[in-house]
């Protein structure tokens, strides 16, 4: 697992904060034999999703 920057609490609270809802921290993707891990500060789309 990758280490989580300075920010990424700070983030994740402030959307948090803003009703959003995290629906991956962080988002595993695997393509074949590759394996991404993309923080919920990177995509917004993938990251969280808001109500309404």
């Amino acid at each position: 697992m990758a280490a989580k920057d300075l920010f990424h609490s700070a983030v994740k609270q402030a959307l948090l904060k803003d009703k959003w809802e995290i629906t991956a921290d962080p988002l595993i993707i695997k393509i074949d034999k590759v394996k991404f891990e993309i923080d919920l500060a990177a995509e917004k789309v993938f990251a969280a999703e808001k109500e309404g």
